[in-house]
């Protein structure tokens, strides 16, 4: 944006108050951003101003209250909207987040699209809410569900990928990077293909909204998802793009209230997009959290902010892989700012247990990627994620703590 100014981590560091430093004095290494993000103020205060000042529910009431929150909720729609280059408003629905989107396209467009013999291709790499939901269709329509695999750097096999494109594939569904491995994936050659042979591409964008400019029109992509919480914004809140063409030819997911036309005890019809998706009372305040953390990143220099995430995984990388007995797991040339490692002489969830002992905050486990795990062979990972908000001391701290938790297992 035109707005944007020069990329300042040390500047954007004090905008987020956990970050800055915590009322107890702790201060906390938070390598956790791939499970969460902290919320800078300009979010806080958005949800604040919310229920300080036109708490009310939407689209229902007549009175100056709901107005103003109606007003509002519809203003975070079209700011998401633009944020994805969604060609209209309509094809934004909001959702508790990625897993409850990813869910919503398997229980209403799967069925449209499956039948006996039909084929669901995922990869080995997704988080489970991209393979869960898929499961449970293809258990209910017959289809069978097949996944590419994954080299031992952590990238896809794309020969398998091509191979296993054929007429008999229906919906291919996969992220656009990797929660475990930080891998991305070259998502517009992939929808190419897909598309060629007729099928429907779904595309995980929860590890990729905070970190990568979206512009769904360009990719192609049928349906986007991606969470709020994991991009500087509330929890609760997600978003699902879809086309309209296929969300105006989608039954509806739930019934209830806001989703209707009109009912009646013989008949109910439903009301257009984006709200016949999006059944009771909304998130109204977790989509004007989600605006705000929108517009918090598109005020910032997005180019300085990749330059600046990559560094740290750079830089990360590099220091980590001069620790004896320290494997580093997910090496492809491209990727996310996620780093998973293991450390010969101890598990894990030890490692985790030691590192925040010294206040570094890591994920341990298999990060709601068991089949992955499975494939590379291993139980899980430590994995350090970093956000804007993170530095190079930040990294150093990571490093020191892994060097006495190494020396504590030896």
């Amino acid at each position: 944006m035109s707005s944007a100014q020069a990329f300042d981590p040390v500047a954007n560091r004090k905008e987020f108050p956990l970050i800055a430093g915590r009322a107890d004095g702790d201060q906390i290494v938070y390598l956790d951003n791939a499970a969460t993000t902290q919320k800078p103020e300009s979010v806080l205060a958005a949800l604040s101003h919310y229920y300080s000042n036109f708490n009310a529910n939407v689209h229902r009431g007549v009175h100056t209250l709901s107005d103003e929150a109606t007003l509002a909720f519809e203003d975070a729609r079209q700011t998401v909207a633009g944020f994805v280059n969604a060609e209209s408003v309509q094809e934004i629905i909001w959702t508790r987040g990625t897993t409850e989107s990813l869910n919503l396209v398997a229980a209403c467009c799967g069925f449209m699209q499956l039948g006996e013999n039909d084929v669901i291709l995922v990869t080995e790499m997704e988080h489970h809410s991209n393979i869960v939901p898929w499961q449970m269709l293809a258990e209910r329509t017959g289809a069978s569900l097949k996944a590419v695999p994954v080299l031992d750097d952590g990238t896809l096999d794309f020969d398998q990928f091509r191979q296993s494109l054929d007429e008999r594939v229906k919906i291919a569904a996969f992220s656009h990077v990797s929660n475990a491995l930080g891998s991305i994936n070259p998502i517009h050659d992939m929808i190419e293909q897909i598309h060629a042979i007729g099928a429907i591409a779904v595309i995980d964008g929860a590890q990729a909204a905070a970190h990568i400019a979206l512009d769904v029109q360009a990719l192609d992509c049928d349906f986007y998802a991606f969470s709020g919480h994991k991009m500087y914004g509330p929890t609760g809140i997600g978003v699902l793009y879809g086309k309209a063409s296929l969300l105006n030819a989608m039954p509806p997911w739930q019934g209830g209230g806001e989703m209707i036309e009109s009912v009646t005890l013989e008949k109910t019809t439903y009301q257009g997009l984006p709200y016949k998706f999006e059944a009771g009372t909304p998130n109204i305040a977790g989509a004007i959290g989600l605006q705000a953390a929108v517009r918090y990143i598109e005020s910032l220099d997005r180019a300085g902010m990749s330059a600046h995430e990559t560094d740290l995984l750079a830089y990360a990388t590099s220091n980590l892989n001069q620790i004896d007995g320290l494997k580093i797991v997910g090496t492809s040339p491209h990727k996310g700012p996620i780093v998973s490692f293991l450390l010969q002489n101890g598990h894990p969830h030890d490692v985790g247990t030691l590192l925040n002992s010294q206040n570094v905050a890591v994920r341990t486990g298999h990060h709601c990627a068991m089949p992955l795990m499975e494939s590379l062979g291993i139980p899980g990972t430590v994995r350090a994620s970093f956000a804007l908000y993170n530095s190079r001391e930040d990294v150093d701290r990571l490093v020191s703590a892994v060097v006495k938790a190494n020396q504590l297992m030896s």
